[in-house]
């Protein structure tokens, strides 16, 4: 393993053991994935055999947009503590010195946010479609259990929370309170669901090539995203609360 992976497997490691310590996060990635999925599951669970098609497929999109709300909400949430929380802990310091590099630092705290996020909406979504399958009328199970959903979710998922993360590290970088931060951060990740949003509305219709023109554009996104937020990561102002072009400035003088 090279020096990189391992530095930013460290990074990593750093922050799982943050997450355990800090209560908050836990309460996050247990509650809200139930605030988003009970109403809507009950909702299906409730439609009988006779219910028109057309209402069928309406709710059934709504119910599988709201879970794809669980890889925006919580990625954004923890990415807008990363930067902001170690600042405040005085943790930040001592890491931006070592030897590890801005896309290193970066890419080990959003993989760390990304992960167990993915894997929390992976595991509701798999519960449901179960769920489904074996209690819900046979017209919600067949309207649920479509190529083009499973592949939307796992598709979509990953590159939802991936923004997610760009975003809240940004805000994070830039803000000085966490709680305006995770604010700031979860209302600025929302945008990201327009496009699965259209699929679900049958805006454009939810087949499986819909589905990975979308995944495509949501890489682009996030890799866009990718570089905007590296090219904003300031080791000095995160350090002394100055940019280096204004250290520089003042240093000539």
């Amino acid at each position: 393993m090279n020096q990189s992976a391992i530095r930013i497997r460290a990074v990593m490691r750093k922050e799982f053991q943050e997450y355990r310590r800090n209560r908050f996060i836990i309460y996050t990635m247990g509650t809200l994935p139930l605030i988003f999925t009970a109403l809507p599951v009950i909702s299906l669970f409730s439609i009988s055999n006779s219910t028109p098609p057309s209402v069928v497929r309406t709710q059934v999109a709504i119910t599988l947009l709201l879970l794809l709300v669980i890889p925006v909400v919580l990625p954004a949430t923890i990415a807008a503590y990363s930067v902001i929380g170690e600042r405040d802990q005085g943790t930040l310091e001592p890491l931006l010195t070592t030897p590890i590099s801005r896309e290193e630092f970066l890419l080990g705290k959003s993989l760390a946010a990304t992960i167990p996020t993915v894997g929390v909406a992976y595991v509701f979504f798999i519960v449901l479609v179960v769920a489904i399958r074996l209690g819900a009328s046979s017209v919600v199970a067949h309207a649920v259990w479509q190529p083009s959903w499973f592949l939307a979710e796992l598709l979509f998922a990953p590159l939802l929370a991936a923004w997610s993360v760009w975003v809240g590290t940004a805000i994070s970088a830039r803000s000085s309170d966490v709680r305006v931060a995770q604010q700031l951060g979860t209302l600025a990740s929302l945008p990201a669901l327009v496009l699965p949003l259209l699929m679900s509305l049958q805006v454009f219709k939810p087949t499986a090539t819909v589905a990975v023109v979308i995944a495509v554009a949501l890489a682009v996104i996030d890799v866009g995203a990718w570089r905007i937020v590296s090219k904003m990561f300031d080791r000095e102002r995160l350090i002394t609360g100055a940019s280096a072009v204004t250290m520089r400035a003042e240093a000539g003088t």
